[in-house]
């Protein structure tokens, strides 16, 4: 750890929040002097204090601790290009247009990475009533079934959460090309081109 950049990143941190060093003490049960000892290098704040001080100056603690703010690259707007996350404990679903660091049930999530269909693995897409049925013969139990299915076009994403000991059946509005993704909770994310 470089006692000096978290120092810094603390005082800048500090400064955008429009804080004293007296207000952020305070707001912490701690004295100015501790923060002024802080930010110019000489000492770090202790394990226990990082959760409060990373709340108090909205940044994870991971940057806390690595002395800068990681910044995303602008991604742009293809909604098919969304990241997906899911909760291995809760199965709470996350849906990102960009990169950024996504946390449940106390864990960090990574990605997921979507892998391509078989046709064996392929969900079953029919038009009716000028609007796709989707359904599949996958087991719906509650140690393995398919969470979610979400349809994807380049500028808007329909997600529709699906529920164990439930039927796969789902109906969405034709829409011009775009890609189904689906998650299996024993075999990951998949995707399909549906034109």
């Amino acid at each position: 750890m470089d006692n000096e950049k978290i120092g810094h990143l603390i005082y800048q941190l500090r400064k955008e929040k429009g804080l004293t060093q007296k207000q952020l003490a305070d707001e912490m049960h701690l004295s100015d002097r501790t923060i002024s000892k802080w930010e110019r290098g000489y000492g770090c704040p202790d394990i226990t204090l990082l959760p409060q001080l990373s709340a108090l100056l909205e940044v994870p603690i991971e940057d806390l601790l690595d002395g800068e703010v990681t910044m995303n690259e602008m991604v742009g707007g293809n909604m098919k290009k969304s990241l997906y996350y899911v909760c291995p404990n809760c199965t709470n679903i996350g849906l990102a247009t960009g990169n950024f660091t996504v946390s449940c049930c106390g864990r960090k999530l990574e990605p997921l990475e979507a892998k391509k269909a078989t046709n064996a693995e392929k969900l079953s897409v029919e038009m009716i009533d000028n609007e796709w049925f989707v359904s599949s013969e996958h087991p719906m139990t509650k140690e393995h079934y398919i969470s979610f299915v979400a349809f994807a076009t380049g500028e808007q994403i329909q997600l529709i959460k699906q529920y164990p000991e439930w039927g796969l059946n789902v109906r969405l509005p034709k829409k011009k090309l775009g890609q189904m993704f689906w998650y299996d909770t024993k075999d990951g994310l998949f995707y399909q081109y549906v034109r």
